[in-house]
């Protein structure tokens, strides 16, 4: 098997289209899990959309997985415990573990809310890639 694997996961238009779920009782139009797809073994990585008025509908925490929501268009809100946070294209939110959490689109938004939910767990990053090798006479290919 390769080192590298791709999938064409579509436009952001396209992605309403998709249903997923971790369980039967998560999944819903609009998620897409991304590593069920592709042999991911440190992170995992969901694309979603709602419709305007739109809301998970449930709330969820981890015990040892961290997430970061990087949204691409719409309007939203995010709760995290107690805190209601305003989100739209360019917010990127870290969300810890232990912290609960759900959202919506928000009714008033123009359209969808897209965004990718990138999850990771296991040990800590480095403040600096230390496992990185520069190629530095390898021409480019183009």
């Amino acid at each position: 098997m390769s080192g590298y694997q791709v999938l064409d996961i579509g436009g952001l238009d396209d992605w309403r289209s998709h249903y997923g779920g971790f369980r039967p009782d998560s999944s819903r139009d609009g998620r897409r899990v991304v590593d069920h797809e592709l042999t991911m073994q440190y992170i995992g990585m969901t694309a979603n959309a709602l419709e305007p008025g739109e809301q998970a509908g449930y709330w969820h925490r981890h015990a040892s997985v961290e997430e970061l929501y990087v949204f691409l268009e719409g309007r939203g809100q995010l709760a995290l415990d107690d805190e209601v946070v305003e989100v739209g294209p360019g917010t990127a939110v870290r969300v810890g573990q232990g912290v609960w959490r759900t959202w919506r689109c928000r009714p008033d938004s123009e359209g969808q809310l897209r965004w990718l939910c990138i999850r990771a767990g296991g040990t800590e990053l480095p403040q600096f890639p230390d496992d990185s090798e520069r190629g530095g006479d390898r021409p480019m290919p183009w």
